[in-house]
């Protein structure tokens, strides 16, 4: 580990293997995020490693921001089945729906929910820390990380 301060803890090894093990396994350019054992964004099989680590961010993002407490607290429908409930609370944290989807999308709800705002996101993604980057190379590009 390159870095000043060579106490690593033992998660962030065992987060360190666990993105390993899992990027040995995907197509080729794949850079990965995990955290608490797990993987909570892969990009792979791009032309690029840059945008590997975009596409896999993009996914730490979306998973981080399940755990906001607008989407947490999202009142749905008692008749809205769980998958759909998952792919409303994602399209939810997108949040770039056209005027026909979001008209479907908000019959889930009771009510139409408030908006998650680009500074709530940012506000909350703030707070993420202990993550482990994984990839199938090296990083030698400035512009992804």
């Amino acid at each position: 580990v390159v870095t000043k301060s060579k106490d690593l803890p033992e998660q962030a090894k065992l987060d360190m293997i666990t993105g390993m093990i899992a990027i040995k396994y995907t197509q080729s350019n794949s850079v990965g995020y995990s955290k608490d054992g797990m993987m909570i964004g892969v990009g792979a099989g791009q032309q690029s490693r840059v945008d590997c680590v975009k596409l896999a961010g993009r996914k730490v993002s979306t998973w981080r921001l399940r755990f906001h407490p607008k989407v947490i607290g999202l009142q749905f429908k008692a008749s809205v089945k769980r998958q759909d409930r998952v792919n409303a609370r994602v399209r939810y944290i997108e949040g770039d729906m056209d005027k026909a989807e979001y008209e479907q999308w908000v019959t889930n709800f009771d009510s139409a929910p408030e908006p998650l705002t680009a500074e709530e996101k940012s506000d909350f993604l703030a707070g993420l820390s202990g993550v482990s980057i994984a990839s199938d190379a090296f990083f030698p590009f400035r512009d992804s990380i």
